[in-house]
């Protein structure tokens, strides 16, 4: 992993986009910007991040078909996603979790809280297995 990790923020919401990609810049990490699904796949394709924040509710492809899609993808399907998203259902959370999600936060949610999940995942994709 490069000293500097990479994360891919995808929200059609661009004050949120904003709002993460500050606080993550602020905390040190290379942040890349996608508002839709669409891009989000894009970007990740053309060089995968070390970790996605992914919304479940956007125009277009939603979070969850991007899910499905970067886990069917051989480049893309071991970065590691947390869905950030307003849907909290039981079913949405499984669903999420079962296409591949490492982690699941819905929607208004604590940026600390976050980013804590964020550096979990990281820290423990450093670990050697």
């Amino acid at each position: 992993m490069p000293s500097k990790p990479k994360i891919l923020v995808v929200d059609d919401d661009e004050l949120l986009r904003d709002l993460l990609e500050f606080r993550l810049r602020s905390r040190g990490y290379e942040v890349e910007l996608a508002e839709d699904g669409e891009a989000a796949l894009e970007a990740a394709s053309a060089s995968p991040p070390d970790l996605i924040v992914l919304d479940g509710m956007m125009p277009g492809l939603d979070g969850f078909q991007v899910l499905q899609r970067l886990s069917d993808n051989d480049e893309t399907r071991d970065v590691p996603v947390i869905m950030l998203t307003a849907r909290r259902q039981e079913q949405d959370v499984v669903a999420g979790l079962s296409l591949g999600a490492q982690d699941y936060l819905v929607k208004p949610f604590l940026p600390d809280e976050l980013l804590l999940r964020i550096q979990r995942i990281l820290r423990s994709r450093q670990r050697p297995s």
